[in-house]
């Protein structure tokens, strides 16, 4: 099968590169300067040339802050790229795996998180992200949404990039304590995403990814400065009134994967053990 994958310079489209390295499908990964998937044209005339059978869209605008400045821009990547590929896979039968996120919630509320939970988005990243979740479901195409959450690797700017520079510098840092979610090594998913397809195991729908177990952002750090062997920097918990942003954030929002564990056979390792792994990765390799 031949695999397109945007967003191909992301955390979750480099994990992609390594993790198809060994698949004997054909994957075909671009970014903004081999396909502006804004471009409805653009899109409707790569997938039918390219004759693509799946469509993994990683891309995604994914700066929260911003986003309450720039929700148009937001909106034109996170929705409505996400109808033009949804359109263009109808147009010829082909697949699409479209990416989503836990801050289409409003979280705080109701424990832990199924794909039949409310959403009730409370930034515009996640409304716009909820607007593409609902594109795809309406454009009649093949589709499976994976919402995920947290999301970090080896590659880019990511939390645990960031914490393991800031503990190493700094002798105190403060964390928020009182937001609750996943975190979620994007190794994993990509891992998952590759073996559904060599699978060849299209059941469509939506379904929740993440790594099991939870904790706050700050039980999060604490893990990666201890793994890292930065314990001599204090880290120091603190609330999300004492650290203010432009965008509202869910107080807690842990996804149940049961429904994804169950259709696609597939083990999820706990949150604890994917970062051992990803920054052994980040030590050895950079």
């Amino acid at each position: 099968m031949r695999v397109l994958v945007t967003g191909g310079n992301g955390q979750l489209g480099c994990s992609l590169r390594r993790v198809a390295m060994g698949s004997e499908d054909k994957y075909i990964f671009t970014d903004v300067a081999e396909l502006d998937i804004t471009n409805r044209e653009a899109v409707a005339t790569y997938i039918a040339d390219n004759r693509i059978d799946i469509i993994i869209n990683c891309a995604a605008y994914t700066d929260v802050e911003c986003a309450e400045e720039e929700e148009a821009k937001a909106l034109l990547l996170n929705a409505t790229a996400a109808s033009y590929l949804a359109d263009a896979a109808k147009a010829n039968n082909a697949l699409l795996i479209h990416i989503s996120t836990d801050y289409v919630f409003m979280g705080g509320c109701c424990g832990v998180l199924t794909e039949e939970s409310y959403p009730q988005p409370i930034n515009a990243y996640g409304r716009t992200k909820l607007a593409g979740e609902e594109a795809v479901e309406a454009s009649g195409c093949h589709y499976i949404i994976v919402r995920t959450a947290w999301l970090y690797s080896e590659y880019g700017k990511n939390f645990v990039r960031t914490m393991l520079r800031l503990t190493a510098e700094k002798e105190a840092i403060h964390v928020v304590d009182d937001q609750l979610g996943t975190p979620t090594y994007a190794g994993d998913l990509a891992e998952a995403l590759v073996r559904i397809i060599s699978e060849r195991n299209f059941r469509e729908g939506l379904y929740h990814y993440t790594n099991l177990g939870e904790c706050s952002w700050w039980q999060f750090a604490k893990e990666i400065a201890r793994l890292a062997g930065h314990e001599r920097c204090a880290i120091k918990p603190c609330t999300t009134a004492e650290y203010p942003t432009k965008a509202r954030r869910p107080q807690s929002a842990v996804l149940d994967k049961s429904k994804f564990i169950r259709t696609f056979n597939i083990a999820i390792p706990e949150w604890q053990n994917s970062l051992d792994i990803c920054i052994n990765n980040i030590n050895h390799y950079g």
